[in-house]
């Protein structure tokens, strides 16, 4: 297993368990599940969670700073196999890092804001594992120092598992001793199927036993993701220029003071390529120990915390779009962002998600409502590849690219497609149609039905007319 080298600096690569990794084969096991990777044919029954940790801070013997370090583990693993174990070893070794991204320079505090965040950790076969965090100051008198709460996890559901943080938050008030009987509960529970609830019961001290329910989205795809941050943040015209570059597989760096934001909204950046998958180097919240990242030459989409603002503008990068999400502002761009998309179905999306958006109210309808434009842009674009496989007597298909974007009327949409399908987004997608004799069942491919019959019943009504 490895994890993102220092750029130009192999030698001293970080021997992380991985947390940005270019595994372009097997980053996109189904082009239907853009953010499980783990889990390819996932739909149900799975367990919620592989660990629940504490990350503290420990003050280091040689110096004033600290050091964050697992405290408590759940569950802990015992007569694992000699690589099971080494397994383990590095991806505990791991995360302690993103859980305190911000750097060793800490103080005992008073008051401090929870923080909610997320970051991935990828291994060498292109498997994500998600750590869903809750930072927040332990109960007691007088000054003292945070802790992070970290489930790691293969499935990518930020909404579910932060409802699961909000019950370990209320119990780690009482007791660490309350926590373990609750995660138990939920590691014996299978994980729903999507629209199905999984009901947990649970017992606190001095307020008896209570009734919890885990209820997991409908549309799957979009249950890993809030896109309210990105919209209080940024225009929609800045949105889909974020789009048009992640879309080319551009270099992205977003800029925010707290986690939370940085990692919701760079989610949030990832779904909007939905049905395709980012399979470049991928971090939330980049720790200070690998700033160095933002120089790499290849495709990368990564969160700086806001006080490293000064080491990233001063190091060496190209055709990047550095987004300070703060101000809501481009900091650098390449210049051809408006460019990018074809313009009238560039419009097509801002006058979608222009429309009603003050009326949303939960981030159900949100989500729906962002996501759905841009599903709709690829619907149009790319939508017709089915029908531009050929598939020898054995089944396999092969992709027929040129008679792909010659079959678009647009000249403005055959010169984007003759751009992204060659991009790692696209083939990885192809790749996969190509081994399925049917095209996968999903969301994207039930919008792709419904735009084709709307076509039809189009052209019926215009034979009518005539």
């Amino acid at each position: 297993m490895e994890g993102p080298e220092r750029c130009g600096d192999s030698e001293n690569s970080i021997p992380f368990w991985g947390s940005a990794q270019d595994n372009s084969e097997e980053a996109a096991k189904e082009p239907e599940r853009a953010q499980e990777h783990c889990l390819t044919n996932f739909a149900g029954g799975q367990h919620f969670f592989e660990y629940l940790l504490v990350v503290s801070l420990k003050k280091r013997r040689s110096g004033e700073d600290y050091e964050p370090t697992i405290t408590y583990q759940f569950p802990k693993r015992e007569n694992l196999l000699r690589g099971q174990q080494e397994e383990e070893e590095r991806l505990l070794s791991a995360i302690p890092l993103f859980c305190f991204p911000d750097g060793n320079e800490w103080a005992p505090l008073t008051e401090y804001p929870r923080e909610t965040f997320s970051f991935v950790l990828t291994n060498v076969d292109g498997s994500r594992k998600i750590g869903y965090c809750r930072r927040l100051l332990p109960a007691g008198p007088g000054p003292r120092l945070p802790k992070v709460y970290c489930i790691i996890s293969c499935v990518g559901c930020f909404g579910l598992f932060s409802k699961i943080l909000d019950e370990v938050e209320k119990r780690h008030q009482i007791s660490m001793a309350v926590i373990y009987p609750f995660m138990q509960g939920l590691r014996e529970a299978a994980f729903p199927a999507p629209g199905k609830t999984v009901t947990l019961k649970s017992f606190i001290p001095d307020s008896g036993t209570e009734f919890i329910s885990l209820t997991r989205p409908l549309d799957s795809h979009l249950e890993h993701v809030d896109f309210n941050s990105l919209l209080q943040c940024l225009s929609l015209e800045q949105i889909v220029q974020i789009f048009a570059s992640a879309v080319l597989e551009r270099r992205l760096i977003f800029l925010a003071e707290d986690l939370s934001t940085l990692s919701q909204c760079i989610h949030a950046a990832a779904a909007l390529l939905y049905p395709f998958s980012w399979a470049h180097t991928y971090i939330p919240v980049v720790p200070e120990s690998l700033l160095a990242t933002v120089c790499c030459p290849t495709p990368f989409m990564v969160g700086v915390q806001m006080r490293f603002l000064q080491e990233v503008t001063e190091s060496p990068m190209e055709e990047v779009l550095l987004v300070n999400l703060r101000e809501g502002t481009f900091l650098m761009s390449v210049g051809d962002e408006k460019d990018i998309l074809p313009p009238k179905l560039q419009d097509d999306i801002l006058d979608a998600l222009g429309q009603g958006i003050n009326d949303l109210q939960t981030s159900e309808q949100i989500n729906e409502h962002v996501s759905g434009p841009f599903v709709q842009f690829f619907v149009k674009t790319v939508g017709h590849y089915a029908s531009y496989i050929k598939r020898e007597a054995n089944g396999q298909g092969h992709f027929q690219e040129r008679a792909f974007y010659k079959a678009l009327n647009s000249k403005a949409n055959r010169r984007f497609v003759k751009k992204f399908v060659k991009t790692q987004l696209f083939s990885l997608f192809i790749q996969e149609a190509e081994k399925s004799k049917n095209p996968p069942a999903g969301y994207f491919q039930q919008k792709i039905l419904e735009y084709e019959e709307q076509k039809k019943q189009k052209k019926s009504r215009e034979k009518t007319v005539k």
